[in-house]
C-alpha cells in the first residue's frame, strides 16, 4: 500500500511545535502534501527540508507569513512542476506537483491550496478566478497523465460535507457557485472524489476542519474542506482512509488514504 496523506499545516513552524514530524514517524505514510506552510525557503531550507525522512519541495507564496504548499516524499520524482497560472496564484504559493514517470505510466502527486473566500467579497472573486483557471488546467493535464490532487479545496460539495449546512448557504465554502463548480469536476471533468468514493455516505465522521470559535471542534461542528481528487485510474487503487481528528497539529485533521498498485516503484 502507498499510503498518501494530505495536511493543511496553517503554519510549518506551529505545526512543528505541536509535534507533526513526531506524528509522520509513527503515521509513516509514503508522502504526505502540505498546505498553508506559511513559511519562506529560507525558514525552510536545513530546518523543515525534510521531514521523518521524507524530503520536500515547495512552492512558496512572495508574501511572508502567507499560504505556500509542499509535497514530503520517500520517493524521488522524475520532475517538479512549481505553480500552474503563471500569474496571481503563483505568486501566492499554491500548487506544486511533483511527476513520477517512468516509460510506462505518467503520474503526478499534487498538492494545492485554494483561496478562501471568508475575508470578503474581493477574495471571492479571486477564489472564482483561482477555480476558473483550475478547471482547465486539471482538464489538460489529465488528456497526458494519472494524477491525485490533494489539498485544502476551501469548499464543502454537498449538505453532508459540514454540520450546520442551512445555516451556511450564503457562507464561502458553501456556495451555491462553489458546489456547482465541484460537481461539474466530478461529474462531467471526470475526477474523482476518492474520499467519497469510498465513504458515500458517511457526515460526523468526514470533517477535517473545525472553527477556533465557541466549542466547534468539541462538539465536531465541522467541514469537509480537505480533499484527495484522483483521475479515475488513480481513484480506483484507492482501498481506505483515515481522517485523524484527535491529532491536533492545526485546525485541520490530516487525511490519509491508502492506494494498492499504481503507487509502485521499482
Amino acid at each position: 500500500m502507498f499510503k498518501l496523506t494530505s495536511l493543511n499545516l496553517n503554519g510549518i513552524r506551529s505545526a512543528a511545535r505541536k509535534g507533526v514530524e513526531a506524528w509522520l514517524e509513527k503515521a509513516s505514510p509514503d508522502c504526505i502534501c502540505v498546505q498553508e506552510i506559511k513559511a519562506q525557503a529560507p525558514d525552510v531550507e536545513g530546518t523543515f527540508d525534510s521531514l521523518a525522512g521524507l524530503k520536500g519541495h515547495f512552492h512558496y507564496a512572495e508574501k511572508k507569513g502567507y499560504s505556500g504548499v509542499g509535497v514530503y516524499t520517500r520517493h524521488e520524482p522524475s520532475d517538479v512542476i512549481v505553480g500552474f497560472d503563471g500569474g496571481e496564484f503563483d505568486s501566492e504559493g499554491r500548487y506544486v506537483e511533483l511527476r513520477f514517470d517512468t516509460p510506462t505510466q505518467k503520474l503526478s502527486i499534487i498538492s494545492s491550496y485554494f483561496p478562501s473566500g471568508s475575508s470578503g467579497p474581493e477574495r471571492q472573486e479571486a477564489k472564482y478566478r483561482f477555480l476558473a483557471a483550475m478547471s482547465p488546467h486539471l482538464s489538460a493535464l489529465k488528456q497526458t497523465r494519472e494524477f491525485v490532487l490533494c489539498g485544502d479545496i476551501n469548499i464543502a460539495h454537498k449538505e453532508a460535507d459540514l454540520k450546520n449546512w442551512k445555516g451556511n448557504q450564503k457562507n464561502s465554502g458553501f456556495l451555491p457557485e462553489e458546489r456547482a463548480w465541484m460537481t461539474q469536476l466530478t461529474t462531467l471533468g471526470g475526477i474523482v472524489d476518492v474520499y467519497r468514493q469510498l465513504q458515500p455516505d458517511t457526515t460526523d465522521a468526514c470533517y477535517t476542519w473545525w472553527s477556533n470559535r465557541g466549542q466547534a471542534y468539541a462538539n465536531n461542528v465541522g467541514w469537509r474542506l480537505d480533499y484527495h481528487l484522483a483521475t479515475p485510474a488513480v481513484a480506483s487503487q484507492a482501498r481506505s482512509e483515515t481522517i485523524y481528528k484527535d491529532e491536533k497539529f492545526s485546525d485541520h485533521a490530516p487525511i490519509t488514504i491508502a492506494y494498492d498498485g499504481l503507487f509502485r516503484w521499482g
